[in-house]
């Protein structure tokens, strides 16, 4: 009995484990066949099938555009207004279906449109050789111009040809961008229609290309600004998502519909924006569209564009070991001041802290770059430099504070009482014992600050997270940016962390 009573116990144990996928069986059954269903859901409702099941047709836009696009509207909050949003709507009604803003920024707008986030991108989404070969346009729905404009006071701009080499402000991956680019021409990104207008007055740009709706109401209003002339032409279009060729075409129909019934020109009438040239969204032939749709061979991941980003990420350090030696010693004295200053001395140290903590670093270099452009005037990359070190000063502040107070009080007393005076206990023994204690913090916030300097990109400098996105435009892809961009980033962090346990190493040894 004591023989057979293990081997009992075992078949039982193997009898209990036989039977578990008895009772997975079903409920695993359930889920792939509930997967499998799923799946063919998707692939069969797609496109304009998809629009009709959901009754709404998204599109998505970004409201930072402003006028005359898509904007919010101020007598109907919540509400959206712009000759684009009657545009959407009109569509809508023509696809008996209703529409629906999507809030999306526009330099990814086809990144989004691509993973499903809307239906269609509509928002002022220019047709190029680059985006052609990507997704699917539409026919167009508006001609523009690409308007270029100079300081009043700089006669010298008479075309692209005298601006060779220098700096000429634009919408990053837009129709522009590629001209710039082609003319020699040092092109400047921007995220905004109103920055570089700004920055033009400012000196920090030679001259500004732009579609000319966007030239009339945020650049030729200002009195210091001239029109130097239009320099190229292009298109409009609604983007949509390879493979929905059946929503693509119903739009197109739509859109044919409202121009020949003199609805479209209606809506550009009605937002100041009509021209003669509108009048060829009426007569437009499918012709016309395959060649306007014609699109160029991808760019190649080469030894050029790799120049490219170690050219950005020597910005990227830069930037970043130019702002963390702006915030050590200014964190240092922060610290200092608010343990031993005078009380006065110790809140303003404790409102600067907690002013830069409690505010978006993204806010401080708008601030710093657009809102006192007008009392200091710093360059791009100084301003990068001078945003983050002081931001990040606010929070070395609070790493050195920490240290200091675990240092014992009683070492202090005791330097003290050995005659010293409280500037030279501080310096020769509290500041390096808290100095060991903060390493691991400074390293941490270093490395913090090497991925946040890819925000310096909406003050136009191209780091590294810049290049990636400007890159993979060009070559239809974000994979490999992508991958080539973080390889980078680790390349540059990863040092910076063996040589901190090092250093914490030598510092534990001493």
């Amino acid at each position: 009995m004591a023989v057979a009573r293990p081997h009992a116990g075992r078949s039982a144990s193997l009898s209990l484990v036989a039977r578990r996928p008895s009772f997975l069986l079903p409920p695993v059954l359930a889920l792939l066949a509930l997967g499998l269903l799923t799946a063919c859901g998707a692939e069969q409702d797609t496109g304009l099938a998809r629009v009709r099941r959901t009754g709404e047709l998204r599109w998505g836009a970004d409201a930072q555009g402003g006028e005359p696009y898509a904007m919010e509207d101020p007598d109907a909050p919540g509400g959206m207004r712009g000759f684009e949003v009657e545009l959407a709507e009109a569509l809508a009604r023509e696809l008996g279906v209703r529409a629906r803003f999507v809030q999306n920024d526009w330099s990814s707008l086809v990144p989004s449109l691509e993973r499903g986030s809307f239906d269609v991108a509509l928002n002022g989404l220019e047709v190029t050789p680059a985006r052609a070969g990507r997704i699917l346009f539409t026919r167009p729905y508006y001609v523009f111009n690409l308007r270029l404009l100079a300081r009043r006071d700089d006669a010298a701009v008479t075309g692209l040809e005298p601006l060779r080499g220098q700096r000429v402000g634009t919408l990053a991956n837009s129709l522009a961008w590629e001209l710039l680019q082609r003319s020699g021409v040092e092109a400047v990104p921007y995220e905004g229609v109103e920055e570089p207008y700004i920055d033009l007055e400012q000196g920090r740009v030679r001259a500004v290309l732009m579609d000319d709706l966007i030239a009339q109401r945020y650049g030729q209003p200002r009195p210091g600004l001239r029109v130097v002339g239009d320099v190229g032409e292009g298109y409009y279009a609604i983007a949509v998502r390879p493979g929905e060729e059946d929503l693509r075409e119903a739009l197109d129909a739509a859109l044919g519909r409202i121009a020949r019934s003199g609805e479209l020109r209606a809506i550009f009438q009605r937002w100041g924006i009509d021209s003669a040239a509108q009048q060829r969204m009426v007569d437009w032939t499918d012709a016309q569209t395959r060649e306007v749709l014609a699109p160029a061979r991808a760019a190649r991941m080469g030894w050029g564009q790799l120049v490219l980003f170690l050219q950005a990420a020597g910005v990227t350090l830069l930037v970043s070991v130019g702002a963390m030696a702006l915030a050590i010693p200014l964190g240092v004295g922060l610290a200092l001041t608010r343990l031993y200053g005078p009380g006065w001395a110790g809140r303003l140290a404790t409102g600067y802290v907690e002013l830069f903590r409690g505010t978006p670093v993204l806010l401080q270099l708008y601030v710093l770059y657009y809102g006192l452009a007008g009392v200091l005037r710093l360059d791009p990359l100084s301003a990068a430099i001078l945003g983050l070190g002081l931001n990040y000063a606010a929070y070395e502040a609070e790493v050195y504070r920490a240290g200091v107070l675990a240092v014992p009080r009683g070492q202090l007393e005791a330097a003290m009482a050995l005659g010293m005076p409280l500037r030279l206990a501080l310096r020769r023994v509290i500041i390096p014992q808290a100095f060991r204690v903060a390493l691991p913090g400074v390293t941490n916030d270093f490395i913090a600050l090497l991925k946040d300097s890819s925000l310096v990109s909406v003050i136009s400098v191209v780091e590294l997270t810049k290049r990636m996105t400007i890159t993979a435009v060009d070559v239809r892809s974000w994979l490999i940016p992508g991958a080539l961009c973080a390889l980078m980033y680790l390349a540059m962090s990863y040092p910076l962390s063996r040589l901190a346990r090092h250093l914490e190493a030598r510092l534990e040894r001493g």
